[in-house]
């Protein structure tokens, strides 16, 4: 009794079938002068007999997704960039030759194929072959059909396999690329200038994060990729680049959770002679601008959630929103020790060591944050957990800050911008003094940065919103990973 062969090598045969009968599988002179949504868009609301009538040709180029075989004529669905078409394949049509060519093709294969559009008699618009072309054999057999590539992990890892079985995860991915250019559109209307600055640098800040650390040989230097653009883009609005933006990578080297991955993509913005305020009205702006396009409308759904982006979006400070969701006292405001006693009564694992700032925000995380479903502005940080941001003018314990909060977790973080060179200097100094202390992820002193504001900066305020976290509350995706074409993942085991 033979031995029964994988699919693999019956493909791997094929192909070499393919070879011996002067075909070349892997060709590279078709020309697609057609996609299949302009097909479809074309002959939208022609009838069979109009169509019949029209003689209208196309030339498509795609993968096979489903085969019918039915002897001498056969179905097929192709699938391009656009869209799927059905295309028929007749024996008596394209020739003995190049049907028995044909008989080796397989779902998974990318042809080209040129002929007449035709509806069926179930009204189906199908492409009928005149000339059927294999471009390039796939020798690895595609998912089943019916269940597609659900393995998650896979899923990620082979992204290739789940953009071609799956096509709603395509779509998130169309989604976007739209919603980036849609934020690059917003900003550009309003005179703000896209930039880039360095993503090796030779000091990370702008951030408190713990970075990536590399080395360059030529100059014999560590550096460090970045974990933000912040004081960059702030230097070149010192040098008078009023408006500018970037869109780009950072990389903090901390967790891999649903909402964290190592590599991701921020916009991070910067305006002269704005507040916070300002900000946040733009934002809103912004964002409902944008979920109108994707989704349109302002009233979506997130994860089971139902979300109203309808502006003016509630605004609540720090301190409100602890004493709003738990039973604190004022007193942890303003003592250190209250503050602390309280965090352990929330459970909180918080080393004495850390700032009073640093206890209340984690008070706020535990006690607060998952609370705000709907979109609200989180303002007035406390004064230490915020070193790069300009204090009250009535309150110099906190700073005029904000946090945009969606479904309990953060999707923009913004401030009024210091620009005090004095103050500065002194909370990066506040800074070192956390660091030697422990705090891995306390800012390191700048001097360079320090030495551009001593040339004056105009007031500014600045925002970054993490993109990949927008997309995926516009997009319903439970996991960052959704988001990210190509996630970090462990190496496969050999």
């Amino acid at each position: 009794m033979a031995e029964k062969i994988s699919e693999f090598e019956q493909r791997v045969n094929k192909l070499e079938e393919l070879r011996q009968m002067g075909v070349n599988p892997y060709p590279n002179d078709f020309i697609a002068t057609d996609a299949a949504k302009k097909i479809i868009d074309l002959c939208a609301g022609l009838d069979k007999e109009t169509l019949e009538a029209k003689n209208e040709t196309a030339g498509l180029a795609g993968r096979i997704m489903a085969f019918r075989d039915f002897g001498k004529a056969s179905f097929l669905h192709i699938q391009d960039r656009t869209g799927r078409m059905q295309v028929y394949v007749r024996k008596d049509l394209i020739g003995e030759d190049a049907y028995k060519i044909f008989r080796n093709f397989d779902v998974g294969d990318i042809i080209g194929v040129e002929g007449k559009v035709f509806r069926t008699k179930t009204n189906e618009l199908t492409i009928e072959a005149k000339e059927i072309r294999l471009l390039a054999k796939s020798i690895q057999p595609l998912p089943e059909k019916w269940h597609g590539l659900t393995d998650v992990e896979t899923r990620y890892r082979q992204r290739y396999l789940d953009l071609i079985t799956n096509s709603e995860v395509k779509n998130v991915f169309v989604k976007r690329t739209r919603i980036i250019q849609l934020i690059r559109e917003f900003l550009n209307k309003r005179d703000f200038m896209e930039v880039e600055t360095p993503m090796m640098q030779s000091i990370p800040g702008g951030a408190a994060a713990r970075p990536f650390k590399t080395h360059h040989n030529a100059l014999d230097i560590d550096l460090f990729l970045r974990i933000a653009p912040e004081l960059y883009l702030k230097r070149l609005v010192i040098g008078g680049f009023e408006r500018v933006y970037e869109i780009n990578r950072n990389f903090r080297n901390e967790g891999i959770s649903t909402q964290h991955n190592p590599e991701f993509t921020m916009l991070e913005f910067y305006q002269a002679y704005a507040t916070f305020e300002d900000l946040m009205t733009l934002t809103e702006e912004m964002i409902s601008s944008i979920a109108m396009e994707i989704c349109t409308t302002l009233q979506i759904e997130y994860q089971g959630q139902k979300i109203d982006l309808t502006p003016p979006w509630p605004r609540i400070s720090v301190k409100d929103a602890i004493l709003k969701y738990s039973d604190a006292e004022e007193g942890i405001f303003t003592d250190k020790k209250k503050a602390f006693a309280f965090a352990k009564k929330l459970k909180l694992d918080i080393p004495e060591a850390f700032s009073h700032g640093k206890i209340l925000l984690e008070i706020f995380e535990k006690a607060a944050e998952p609370k705000f479903i709907q979109p609200t502005f989180i303002t007035h940080y406390p004064l230490d957990v915020s070193p790069l941001s300009r204090k009250n003018e009535k309150d110099p314990s906190i700073v005029d800050r904000f946090e945009l909060l969606v479904c309990g977790r953060e999707i923009a973080n913004a401030f009024s911008e210091l620009n005090d060179p004095i103050d500065q200097q002194e909370r990066f100094r506040q800074q070192v003094l956390e660091r030697a202390a422990g705090d891995t992820e306390a800012h390191i002193m700048d001097e360079d940065f320090v030495r551009a504001l001593e040339y004056g900066m105009p007031p500014t305020a600045g925002e970054g919103i993490g993109i990949d976290r927008l997309v995926m509350l516009l997009t319903n995706s439970a996991s960052i990973r959704d988001v990210i074409l190509f996630p970090q993942l462990r190496p496969e085991k050999a």
